[in-house]
């Protein structure tokens, strides 16, 4: 990380702001060095190259979805994706936006080859069934945040190549978004690479498509208030010696020191047998 370190104070007062009163999103540019951003790419460009390579995709375009790689579980592929998932901006941030004790529920990549289909507009985990509003408790709203989402660009990210787009302030609106809406409001992100994007996950906000010679790959961070339910079973999935070699704060993340769900009385079962014992 570059020499921007002793402002993550200052840069973290008009993050909070921006993510809770403003737009929905803030942006810090060129926050990772070249040689992060070199590493990172290296180390995806690795795990996605062959034809077998992990994929996700949104909406249609189910011909194209070679063109969309995701590459899941970064904190066992290299200390770079360690300090990414931890940089002080993310921790200072969403510890205000989330509480205390926030956790990680996904660090992953998403590797946009030339000629990738943009995603439908959506609104992130655990929002994106909003479009279901049965599926939901009855009310919910935007008056508290369950996601909070970084975005690291790992090249420039450009209005050619399928920058992020976002409906600035959508997040107050507590809805799925209506997609003749999002095309009629929606503004692109363009940044150069090793910045850093946060932004609230009820933001309407896509992938656009990369219309490019070139590829277009992010880091996705998805963070949550301890009482959700993570979307990567990262409790299983992290190698010890990660585990082992955690900060504090990649420990926090982690969920390690979490005291719920905890066992408060054994099974009946399990009862019976120590009777029986």
């Amino acid at each position: 990380m570059n020499d921007m370190s002793n402002n993550w104070d200052n840069l973290a007062e008009e993050a909070v702001e921006a993510l809770l009163n403003g737009p929905g999103y803030y942006l810090a540019e060129s926050v990772f060095t070249a040689d992060e951003v070199a590493a990172a790419n290296r180390i995806i460009n690795a795990h996605s190259d062959v034809a077998q390579a992990a994929t996700h995709f949104h909406g249609e375009h189910a011909d194209k979805i070679h063109l969309q790689r995701r590459v899941w579980n970064l904190l066992n592929k290299g200390k770079v994706f360690v300090d990414m998932v931890q940089h002080p901006l993310v921790m200072k941030v969403f510890g205000k936006i989330l509480g205390r004790q926030f956790i990680l529920g996904s660090f992953a990549a998403n590797r946009l080859l030339p000629g990738a289909p943009g995603q439908e507009p959506h609104i992130d985990y655990p929002y994106w069934d909003l479009h279901d509003p049965d599926e939901f408790p009855a009310g919910i709203n935007a008056g508290f945040h369950m996601n909070c989402q970084s975005l690291i660009s790992l090249h420039e990210f450009t209005a050619e190549n399928g920058a992020t787009a976002v409906v600035p302030g959508s997040q107050t609106r507590g809805l799925y978004p209506s997609k003749e809406t999002f095309d009629d409001e929606h503004i692109q992100l363009t940044c150069p690479p090793g910045s850093l994007l946060l932004f609230v996950g009820m933001i309407w906000h896509c992938s656009m498509p990369n219309n490019s010679s070139g590829e277009r790959t992010s880091v996705l961070g998805q963070y949550l208030p301890k009482f959700v339910k993570p979307m990567e079973a990262l409790d299983r999935s992290v190698d010890a010696a990660v585990r082992d070699a955690a900060t504090p704060e990649l420990h926090q993340l982690l969920g390690l020191d979490l005291r719920y769900p905890e066992l408060l009385e054994d099974s009946e079962a399990g009862n019976a047998e120590g009777r029986k014992a």
